[in-house]
């Protein structure tokens, strides 16, 4: 894992999340690409989102485009692009894409194992 990893992400394809509605994710950056986070980009479509969930890993985010209230422990935010969000670890948090275009962020996480628990579907 001492290399060097330049690739399009136009090749990476996006894949459906499960627990999520109108979400895909793209796993750019993998555990097998770099020893410490990887890097993830996921895309919410209009009115789309992400149940009240945990993961056992933090979450650090850059929103790319688009909107979403996003709700963090108990407290609730509306983002935007150019927002950068912190979700530490054990920390219930849920997504819900606004407005009429997709929201878009980069997600990077440890590589670390992650249990995700769904607290509540939405």
């Amino acid at each position: 894992m001492n290399r060097a990893v330049v690739r399009s992400s136009e090749s990476i394809p996006l894949e459906e999340v499960g627990a999520g509605r109108g979400t895909e994710r793209q796993v750019l950056i993998s555990s097998e690409d770099a020893p410490n986070f990887a890097m993830r980009r996921f895309v919410m479509q209009p009115g789309g989102g992400m149940p009240r969930h945990t993961n056992t890993v933090e979450h650090e985010q850059y929103v790319l485009r688009g909107a979403a209230t996003i709700g963090i422990g108990d407290e609730v935010h509306s983002v935007k692009a150019g927002d950068v969000v912190f979700m530490p670890q054990g920390v219930p948090h849920w997504y819900k894409a606004e407005g009429d275009e997709p929201f878009e962020f980069l997600c990077m996480v440890p590589n670390l194992p992650d249990t995700i628990e769904i607290l509540e579907q939405s």
